[in-house]
């Protein structure tokens, strides 16, 4: 296993700057996801790790060593791409060995990395089959197959499930979750899908822009988002959001919105809140409760308008004040559409962000 460490990196594109002085740091044997949206940079640092882009500030380390102007092939790395790349005139077993043996690997060598890792990851039945032959799923595991026998200090995997349907990427997602907690190797993963990324990452990188909005744990990135951009972008729906202001009173610190205010006195706040302060208040839609009962200060009322039922839950949408809110609700309710319904939910769940500068409070 080796660790990567990224300093000061900056890669351009002509005149446009994809990515400026961004530091990283990656453990050994540890499950980081590079999570953005389409253009956000994650790919471009992923391929600069992998020695495939020139970068044009700052360098790259992977198990210690200086690899920044070092080829693809000196870094120690194992790459699985998007699209397969797969030779579609060797078989699966002639594809898995071929890195190996262009690099001069003794046969007996390659026989036995090539055999441990088609049965780790059930292609035994399949080595003497053409791509061709084989189904999207199955192409993809000869692609991670293909990293894996090199044996690398680091794998390095860009979006490699996008190309498949869903029942395949939740069985892929499995696997490679299942893969690493075998095989304790230092991996890398590239993705826009924030299912990818909760499910299989120790850590989540957040990107936008080509810069790090986050880092930490799914956990914390989905229950405390550092600002209102990863508050948005994680989650499915994602986070509501409803502008508002605080309010420093005798009553003590409580958000008012323009129909409802809510206490603060649990939240716990990163900088000073001050009085009149311009804020919006962010609530996941898994948290929201309805009733349809007479209102009070603290909770908001707002009709139905939409209900989308999802097999074991359903998302209910709900128009409040001009603003669409989501609520996650898994209780089989018999729920109208134009309802007017009461909205609770816990302060304690809930985010705050200050509005100009959209980070957290």
């Amino acid at each position: 296993m080796s660790g990567v460490s990224v300093r000061k990196l900056s890669i351009r594109f002509g005149a446009h700057e994809v990515i400026d002085a961004l530091d990283l740091d990656v453990d050994e044997g540890e499950f980081l996801v590079l999570l953005g949206p389409s253009g956000c940079g994650k790919s471009t640092l992923l391929h600069s790790i992998a020695g495939l882009i020139d970068v044009h500030g700052g360098t790259v380390d992977i198990g210690g060593q200086d690899m920044t102007d070092a080829e693809p092939s000196e870094r120690g790395i194992g790459m699985v791409f998007q699209s397969y790349a797969l030779y579609p005139t060797m078989s699966v077993e002639r594809n898995m060995s071929f890195g190996l043996r262009v690099a001069g690997t003794p046969k007996a060598q390659i026989d036995e990395r090539v055999q441990r890792t088609a049965k780790m990851l059930q292609l035994e039945p399949l080595l003497a089959r053409k791509p061709a032959q084989l189904s999207g799923g199955q192409r993809q595991r000869v692609a991670i197959g293909r990293a894996l026998v090199r044996e690398a200090g680091v794998y390095l995997l860009d979006e490699p499930l996008s190309n498949l349907d869903a029942k395949l990427r939740g069985e892929l997602r499995r696997e490679l979750k299942l893969l690493h907690q075998s095989l304790r190797a230092t991996m890398i993963y590239v993705t826009h899908d924030q299912v990818e990324a909760m499910t299989l990452a120790s850590r989540i990188v957040v990107m936008r822009g080509g810069k790090i909005q986050q880092s930490g744990t799914p956990g914390e990135v989905y229950e405390r988002p550092a600002n209102l951009f990863v508050a948005g972008f994680l989650g499915a729906p994602g986070m509501n959001f409803i502008d508002g202001k605080l309010s420093l009173g005798s009553a003590g610190l409580r958000f008012v919105g323009a129909h409802f205010d809510v206490d603060l006195s649990r939240y716990a706040f990163k900088a000073t809140p001050f009085d009149k302060q311009p804020v919006v208040l962010g609530i996941r839609p898994e948290h929201l409760q309805l009733q349809a009962s007479a209102s009070s200060p603290s909770t908001l009322v707002g009709r139905i308008g939409l209900i989308e039922p999802m097999g074991n839950h359903q998302v209910v949408w709900i128009d409040h004040a001009g603003t669409s809110l989501a609520a996650v609700l898994h209780e089989s309710a018999a729920l109208q559409v134009d309802q007017v319904q009461q909205v609770r939910f816990d302060p304690g769940r809930l985010s705050l962000f200050d509005r100009a500068s959209e980070q957290r409070l």
